[in-house]
């Protein structure tokens, strides 16, 4: 029996929560493997009575919140039977999207846990109580004070592991996502340009790396409303036109509504933009923070290196 706790922080420090979930984890026997996102905490977790070993999680992502960005990073870390996270609105998100990528059941708010995963949680706004009982292994947040907090006194290990990517790491990342679920030969590609982009003869640009790809150039329709040169039939979104390829790049893409609605159902979305709180990183698979001159270079790069190859 393992468990794998994620670790609550407030304010820069460890929140109690994470000693009632260490509590929890005890009751139930077997190890127990704390993860802290960001690094926070991670002394503090290391001397709760019954803890194994502690994971120091950091990296540029955990210095704003985002479910995807975290949840990329803990998932590879998360191991055992079960996986435990209190039940606050962050917390109950990041354990979703972890318990998705794991494919494993998740049950939220659970208010007792007993041996085989047997859990009670409130349901109805609390005019109702259910049971259930969650396969291993599963996921599971448990609701603030429900459970006896672990004491100290506790010694364990502390392993750091920093996830922090440059550009480069980040394309090739994206690259070899993009490869396991594309067939290549039958790639329905297409790669966007915004205002972001700067001006339309930043264009070109797209269209080198397109003709790397065999990929089609489409735009926004901030760009299209700014530039005479971009046509209309180049305007993917709402007012324009829908689509739904294999692999769709956004480039300095802000992400409005209604751009949203004509590419949203693509089956993969790289999004690259210089604004981390962008929205198009809201429904993209895989999001580089950085500006075009940046990024693009380097993508087209990789992937002349890995043709090549």
């Amino acid at each position: 029996m393992s468990t794998t706790v994620i670790a609550e922080s407030s304010n820069g420090s460890l929140h109690p929560i994470t000693s009632q979930l260490v509590g929890a984890a005890s009751a139930l026997g077997g190890s127990i493997t704390v993860i802290c996102p960001g690094g926070i905490g991670s002394t503090d977790a290391a001397q709760i009575s019954g803890v194994s070993k502690v994971i120091s999680v950091e990296g540029d992502c955990f210095h704003t919140y985002d479910c995807m960005a975290w949840s990329e990073s803990l998932s590879p870390l998360v191991e055992g039977d079960l996986i435990l996270s209190s039940s606050s609105a962050m917390s109950r998100e990041i354990l979703s999207s972890i318990a998705a990528k794991k494919g494993v059941p998740v049950v939220q708010d659970v208010t007792n846990l007993a041996e085989g995963f047997s859990a009670t949680r409130p349901i109805y706004s609390g005019k109702a109580i259910e049971e259930v009982r969650v396969p291993s292994p599963c996921a599971i947040s448990l609701r603030p004070n429900s459970f006896e907090p672990a004491g100290g006194g506790g010694d364990a290990e502390i392993v750091t592991v920093n996830v922090s990517q440059d550009i480069t790491v980040a394309v090739k990342q994206a690259l070899a996502k993009a490869g396991e679920r594309l067939d290549v030969s039958e790639a329905d590609i297409i790669i966007s340009g915004g205002r972001g982009m700067g001006g339309p003869s930043n264009f070109s640009h797209l269209y080198e790396v397109a003709d790397v790809l065999g990929a089609a150039v489409g735009a926004s329709r901030a760009a299209v409303d700014t530039w005479d040169e971009i046509p209309h039939s180049m305007q993917v979104g709402q007012t324009g036109k829908t689509v739904t390829p294999n692999l769709y790049i956004a480039v300095g893409i802000s992400g409005a509504i209604q751009h949203l609605a004509g590419m949203r159902s693509s089956k993969y979305i790289l999004a690259i933009n210089k604004d981390p709180e962008a929205p198009i990183f809201g429904v993209a698979d895989y999001g580089i923070v950085a500006t075009w001159e940046e990024a693009l270079p380097v993508l087209k790069g990789q992937l002349l290196e890995m043709l090549s190859s």
